[in-house]
């Protein structure tokens, strides 16, 4: 399962899920600007508030890195 953290105004954000999309890979998001228990659980996986945060099965991704999530989805 992957789970990406976002903002609405997070430009890196919008670009984690068109290359997902790409990818045919499908994902929950969870807009943390408006949800304090996404906020929370972000904050326990990342240890920080910046945005993207993605949690590909328990693999966590800060920020846009294809390699990284590259890696985690063909695992």
């Amino acid at each position: 399962m992957i789970k990406i953290y976002t903002t609405s105004t997070c430009p890196y954000c919008e670009m984690v899920k068109e290359y997902l999309k790409e990818r045919n890979a499908e994902y929950e998001e969870h807009d943390v600007s408006n949800d304090e228990a996404s906020q929370k659980e972000m904050l326990a996986k990342s240890h920080q508030m910046g945005v993207p945060v993605i949690d590909i099965d328990g693999t966590i991704i800060i920020g846009f890195n294809r390699g990284e999530i590259d890696k985690a989805l063909n695992k």
